[in-house]
């Protein structure tokens, strides 16, 4: 029997992660034009030759990981006859297949869609027609025109293609009789670029993209503590007045973009059954001395949270990670709502298994043995420019820019960890730089902010992006990139690979 475990051997492995496996895939056809079809055939047969089992189109047992489909551009998906909604029923898998619904986009339509919304979103206020599609609901205007005038046309269409596809994970085929380039989309927004140019190495590229997805997994199985925290232990701590503080001046100097909610796009039956009925957009954590744990924010899958406007019951404590890491430790309050925390709970508190621990001296309310890592910020936000006397960028892993991973995964939280890991400020805790942060490609931000004396949590990360020293900017970066030097000392974002005027 095939070892499906085995690791991945690719032309293109210097740009590749090293925990890429085997898997076993299905096509099941939907309607596409001659184009779609020669690709996704193109694309098959690109699995079968590096060594993936590409199972016959009748046969779909349990032991399938992927399946691959087609959908026609511009044209919504009835709910019944979408995979993502009906796979593991239709085909009585045991275990949800991650679903990849390809399109085919015609360069006059796709060019004309990027047109109506670039005009569309350069208006103070959203205009109902302008968003008024096939398929969306009647208030999805509000959403698209938010995420468009975040990410630009790109993103809204990202929004618009999930919702007529009925599938979160989509890769987009622009061109004619031939593919000209292909657009690669997740739940968060990804929207990284393939050039058709080179057809072997432009289905490999896709190949590559759908491995990375297939080959990770979530990390949100947490195990709650056994002990509660008093609930006038909970009361008597400043942690979290200091969260609910920080989340105000966030908000007000706008780093946190609006959630999504499923049901501003789609009218769809039991949809929260398959897939979350909103997501948030970030979340942000920082340590308690007195509990030895982290107070992170809730996740916003589990109901509508306002990161600005939180409250007590929208803060979960975090203790450690699963040796398995799987999912965190996390430990209730006696007598409060206890939901689950945010997706990204095993990346905010693992980094801190590599990093110095610090003693809280004097000054401080008392002494305490703390991680250098204070406060977290997680958000869906770039990085245009810093000020590298005060804040200092650490890369991740090579392949993480090639080929990005998704939110909530072991992979994410791995890559931050050896990130951070690779902190000059974070490993000495004399260094005088306080906030250090890292780009996760198609993704956003994080943010790490050490102890200073004197300044609540988030304070110093507040000031810094008030006054320019950390400029944050909505545009994420769907690739490589760094940052060089300017003739006035700040370090400015530099993409390194080919941006369209599509994007």
């Amino acid at each position: 029997m095939q070892d499906l475990s085995a690791p991945v051997q690719s032309s293109l492995s210097h740009t590749t992660h090293a925990w890429l496996r085997k898997t076993r895939l299905a096509f099941v056809p939907g309607p596409g034009s001659p184009m779609i079809r020669e690709v996704t055939e193109g694309l098959l047969d690109c699995f079968r030759e590096n060594g993936h089992t590409v199972l016959p189109q009748a046969d779909t047992p349990p032991g399938a990981e992927l399946l691959l489909t087609t959908a026609e551009f511009g044209a919504p998906v009835h709910w019944r006859e979408s995979l993502n909604l009906t796979a593991r029923l239709r085909f009585k898998l045991d275990h949800p297949p991650t679903v990849v619904t390809l399109l085919h986009a015609p360069p006059e339509a796709w060019q004309q869609l990027i047109d109506h919304l670039r005009k569309a979103l350069a208006h103070e206020k959203p205009d109902p027609a302008d968003f008024s599609l096939p398929g969306m609901a009647k208030q999805a205007y509000h959403t698209l025109y938010e995420q468009g005038r975040r990410g630009g046309p790109l993103m809204a269409i990202v929004r618009i293609i999930q919702a007529q596809a009925m599938s979160v994970r989509n890769i987009v085929v622009v061109g004619g009789d031939r593919p000209s380039h292909a657009y690669t989309f997740d739940l968060v927004g990804a929207h990284p670029r393939s050039d058709a140019a080179d057809r072997p190495a432009f289905y490999e590229d896709l190949m590559l993209r759908i491995l990375t997805a297939v080959s990770t997994h979530e990390i949100t199985e947490h195990v709650l503590c056994d002990e509660l925290i008093p609930l006038a232990l909970w009361r008597s701590l400043d942690t979290p007045k200091a969260m609910q503080a920080a989340g105000r001046e966030l908000g007000r100097i706008g780093f946190f973009t609006e959630m999504v909610k499923v049901a501003n796009l789609v009218d769809v039956p039991l949809l929260d059954h398959v897939i979350a009925s909103q997501y948030s957009e970030g979340c942000y954590a920082t340590w308690e001395p007195v509990l030895n744990a982290l107070v992170c924010t809730i996740t916003g899958s589990a109901r509508p949270v306002e990161k600005d406007n939180l409250t007590d019951d929208e803060l979960a404590v975090i203790t450690g990670v699963r040796p398995d890491g799987k999912g965190a430790y996390v430990q209730q309050v006696q007598d409060k709502r206890n939901d689950p925390p945010s997706s990204e709970a095993v990346e905010m508190v693992g980094m801190d298994e590599v990093l110095p621990r610090i003693l809280l001296g004097e000054g401080w309310p008392a002494r305490f043995e703390v991680p250098i890592a204070r406060s977290k910020l997680h958000g869906h936000r770039g990085v245009r420019a810093y000020d590298p006397r005060f804040v200092e960028f650490v890369p991740l892993d090579p392949a993480y820019y090639f080929y990005p991973v998704s939110c909530s995964t072991e992979a994410q939280a791995n890559a931050i960890k050896a990130a951070f890991a690779r902190s000059e400020a974070l490993q000495n805790p004399a260094d005088p730089r306080p906030v250090v942060f890292t780009i996760l490609p198609g993704h956003g931000v994080l943010i790490v902010e050490k102890w200073v004396h004197g300044k609540a949590p988030f304070q110093v990360l507040c000031e810094f992006i008030a006054d320019g020293r950390l400029e944050v900017e909505n545009f994420v970066p769907q690739g490589p990139m760094d940052y060089q030097l300017d003739g006035g000392g700040r370090f400015v974002q530099r993409l390194l690979y080919p941006v369209s005027s599509e994007e």
